[in-house]
């Protein structure tokens, strides 16, 4: 069994869908990160960065004490492994994908973080955060695009990988993010293909579930704020909810 220390974001839905397309067991443990769960001792011990996603293995596959990892690239490479799914076993094709999973970890999910904060947070509006940040996002999808154009198929190639499992999260947010897919047709076939997997589904669904008692009610008061981006009160408009990384 693995519990997976969870709230329904980006990150956090790259794992329950993975735990979803494995077939593994396990349990839902809510982070409730509006309140500053993910800043306690316990979680802490878990996931030093005091972030969600985070998964506690109570079978590892070498048969001892159990495994607890932090950071979703990581997590991904431990299921994958464990399982023998989502990441090829030859060399040339192993390392491929794992190039795709590092550029999603490494600019994919932080840029688009750093664009829906500013669009959506920001107690005040910066046009020059909000334009530096939209052009990377627009630029990032459009090396998705080409990458997708030219496999014709997924992310690092003819199979469904776990590069596929971490972008496909984040790409979800694209209205949030203000852009359309409509500029981005390879990215559009990509994702209307993958939404429609059934275990992919079930992984979002799960996140739905745990929203009232992870995210709380929207819009985001002052305590959440606070605890997801180190904000003091303010008067400033809230936002509607925003996946979080």
């Amino acid at each position: 069994m693995i519990d997976l220390y969870f709230a329904p974001t980006p990150n956090g839905w790259k794992i329950s869908i993975m735990l979803e397309e494995c077939g593994l067991p396990y349990t839902i443990v809510p982070v409730n990160i509006t309140r500053g769960e993910q800043h306690k001792p316990d979680f802490l011990k878990i996931s030093p960065n005091g972030r969600i996603p985070a998964i506690v293995d109570r079978n590892p596959s070498d048969g001892g004490e159990p495994i607890a990892m932090f950071e979703t690239g990581a997590i991904l490479l431990y299921l994958s492994e464990k399982t023998g799914r989502f990441f090829p076993a030859d060399v040339r094709g192993r390392y491929h994908v794992q190039q795709w999973l590092m550029w999603q970890m490494s600019g994919l999910g932080p840029m688009l973080g750093q664009n829906g904060h500013f669009l959506l947070y920001a107690p005040e509006k910066i046009v020059y955060a909000i334009d530096r940040y939209g052009r990377e996002a627009c630029r990032l999808y459009g090396v998705l695009d080409t990458q997708l154009g030219e496999t014709g198929a997924y992310v690092a190639g003819d199979d469904y990988s776990i590069a596929d499992i971490a972008c496909f999260p984040w790409v979800m947010t694209h209205k949030a993010q203000e852009l359309t897919l409509d500029e981005f047709p390879n990215v559009k076939r990509w994702f209307t293909e993958l939404r429609a997997r059934p275990q992919l589904q079930k992984g979002l669904t799960v996140g739905k579930s745990a929203t009232r008692k992870t995210l709380g009610a929207k819009p985001l008061d002052d305590k959440a704020r606070e605890s997801l981006f180190g904000l003091k009160p303010s008067a400033q408009p809230q936002p509607d909810q925003f996946g979080k990384p």
